[in-house]
């Protein structure tokens, strides 16, 4: 993307477009609408006083903050307070997280995850272009796609037949397309959803199985080599339904000797999910693909002494316990 020159103004740089009050839950019409003249946002180079724009930004969120505050006395509506809504751009360092970039610029994550549509607090991908809006709420997609967004659109879908969100249209990409969001001026996350984002559990892949093997060291059952088994075994009738762990894109398809038939899901930037000895795949690659989704089938293909499913979890490249992060949906 290319940097903006001197001497610019912030108003110059984003229009959003405030659409009329939503009565229904469908939405407006909002075809054709969406960020003005197909600019940029303003890029804040470092998170400090030094950067002229940061200290724009911040003078922004003050603003926003004591108009939020006084939003009830001052009979200001979700539209209205939309208006003075502005959004500029960061690109994160490596090891800058969320809740980091939260603090510094004086913004609730919740706000920073749901304008960025950030599933979980580990998809903060450093080098990406990364949106800060000037106000603290809540960006809600009219067409949700994460496990999170589904969750909040949800539970604050009601609020939208009461007026309590301002619909608008901001563009997130290069080639300028508009994602249509509605805009809940000063809402947080809520206990489960906040407990569902930081949180860095994932859903066990199958429903119903047998545990045949643990993480750790063992006895390899084919080889009978003592070495490090890497994920967990387990066992379920050949075809059983896999699912995905939980939300990512599908970055590898491939059958390998020991794996058999395996798919490889990234979760964010730092986490991924491993799947073997399958019998068929039942995705493709580059899909991106919601906690639950299927996957594949329980298969006995590579090194393997009968149907199971070989699973691993990797945090930057590294196997960990899978069984110090799996829960049962439902709570089981």
């Amino acid at each position: 993307m290319k940097g903006f020159g001197k001497g610019c103004t912030l108003a110059f740089f984003l229009l959003l477009l405030i659409l009329p009050p939503c009565t229904a839950l469908n939405g407006p019409d909002v075809s054709g609408l969406g960020l003005n003249g197909g600019g940029e946002f303003p890029r804040i180079g470092r998170l400090d006083g030094r950067d002229t724009l940061f200290k724009q930004y911040m003078s922004d969120v003050e603003t926003n903050r004591k108009r939020i505050f006084n939003r009830e006395k001052n009979r200001e509506s979700p539209q209205i307070l939309a208006e003075s809504l502005t959004i500029y751009q960061y690109i994160p360092a490596k090891g800058e997280d969320i809740l980091s970039l939260a603090a510094r610029c004086n913004i609730p994550y919740a706000a920073l995850a749901s304008l960025n549509r950030l599933g979980h607090s580990s998809m903060l991908e450093a080098g990406k272009p990364f949106l800060l809006p000037s106000s603290p709420g809540l960006f809600i997609p009219a067409e949700p796609r994460s496990d999170l967004e589904y969750l909040l659109n949800s539970s604050l879908s009601p609020l939208l037949e009461t007026e309590e969100a301002a619909a608008l249209t901001i563009a997130l990409d290069e080639q300028n397309r508009g994602t249509v969001f509605y805009f809940y001026p000063g809402l947080e996350f809520g206990p489960t959803e906040r407990a569902f984002f930081l949180n860095a559990g994932f859903r066990f892949p199958l429903r119903s199985f047998r545990r045949t093997s643990a993480y750790g060291i063992r006895r390899n059952p084919v080889t009978g080599n003592i070495r490090l088994h890497q994920g967990i075994d387990l066992a379920a009738p050949l075809g059983t339904d896999v699912y995905a762990t939980g939300e990512g894109t599908v970055t590898e398809i491939g059958e390998d000797p020991i794996y058999g038939i395996y798919v490889i899901i990234k979760h964010g930037e730092s986490w991924a999910s491993l799947y073997g000895h399958l019998q068929k795949v039942e995705t493709t690659l580059r899909t991106f693909v919601r906690s639950g989704t299927l996957i594949g089938r329980v298969g006995s293909t590579g090194q393997s002494t009968g149907p199971h499913l070989h699973f691993e979890l990797r945090q930057n490249g590294k196997a960990q316990d899978p069984d110090k992060y799996l829960f049962m949906p439902g709570g089981g």
